[in-house]
Parts: C-alpha cells; structure tokens; sequence
C-alpha cells in the first residue's frame, strides 16, 4: 500500500549546505570520513578560493560543511567542481597486507657477514683478519650463488677490505726490504 500524500522529490536529492549544482550523488561512498580527508577538503577549498573560484560566502559555507562531514562522499562533493577536488577522493584507501602475504627476503649468508665482521676487524687486528676476510668471501658468494641466499654485499664487501688488508701488508714489507738492502 502506497501512501497518497508522498510525493516524489527532485532526483537526485540535493544536501543541505550544497549549492544548487551540486546534488548528492546516488551511490557515493559512504566511507567515514578522518581528520586528515576533512583538512585535504579544506585545503582544496582554500586553494579554490585563492584562485577566485569561489566567493567568500560560498567558500565558507563549503568549509562549515566539511568540518561537519560524515562520510567521504559528502567531502567529494564539496570539492567535485574545484580543479584538485575529486581526484583525491576517487582513489581508494591504501590497504593493510598481512605479513603471511608479503614476499619473504631471502635468508642471509652467514659466511657473508663474517667475511665483513673480519673485514671491518682488519683495522683493528692491524691486518691479522684479512686473509680470513677473503676467504670466507669467496666461500660465501660462491654458496649465495648456488642457494641464491642473501648477503652478496657483505661478502664482496668483506673481500675488498681483506684484499685491501693484504695489499696494504705487502706494499709494507716491499718497502722494508727496499729499505733493508739500500
């Protein structure tokens, strides 16, 4: 049974605090609406403002309304006839992944991060770690190679400061037994 006194109203229904080019839309979002979209609103209106778009009594008006804003929907609105307005507002909110769903960093090489433990250590054994540096180094990017595991980095790195080590330790004794022989 219908009621005889209802009559249908304009389509689609305008909101209150809207001017009369901006009805409400049929199905807009209904998400709720967060501190941060209501100041990205305002923001939007006081840069529509700025520009000359809109006129103070309008513009004050529009913030008064979004201040009070419920829903994102109702924001979008406010701001759909601005340059920067909808486009914020169409796309959706970033996701939460769970953990179980992230892709998984490979293990790293044990061997790596001592070959760059020894490598570091050279500076502080005078050189005495270099050559366990270099060797754990090879060791270890041949095993990242074949396990595809991680720490190549480490492991390159660890070499270069064990080679560094050796190289150092040699130029050092060339050079006392170029000075023991003049």
């Amino acid at each position: 049974m219908t009621n005889p006194s209802w009559q249908p109203g304009p389509w689609p229904p305008k909101q209150p605090g809207l001017p009369a080019h901006m009805p409400a839309q049929a199905g807009q979002p209904s998400m709720l609406a967060g501190h941060s979209d209501r100041e990205r609103t305002v923001d939007v209106l006081r840069a529509g403002f700025a520009e000359g778009r809109l006129p103070q009594d309008e513009y004050e008006r529009r913030v008064d309304r979004a201040l009070q804003a419920r829903t994102v929907g109702e924001l979008g609105l406010l701001v759909a006839d601005l340059p920067q307005g909808p486009i914020g507002f169409q796309q959706p909110a970033p996701q939460h992944v769970p953990a179980t769903f992230m892709p998984v960093a490979p293990p790293t090489n044990g061997k790596a991060g001592a070959a760059l433990a020894c490598g570091i250590g050279t500076f502080f054994t005078l050189g005495l770690t270099g050559v366990p540096a270099v060797v754990l180094g090879h060791m270890a990017r041949t095993e990242i190679r074949r396990t595809h595991e991680g720490g190549d980095g480490m492991a390159v790195a660890g070499l270069v400061l064990g080679w560094l080590s050796i190289a150092g330790w040699a130029l050092f004794l060339m050079l006392i037994m170029i000075a023991a022989s003049a």
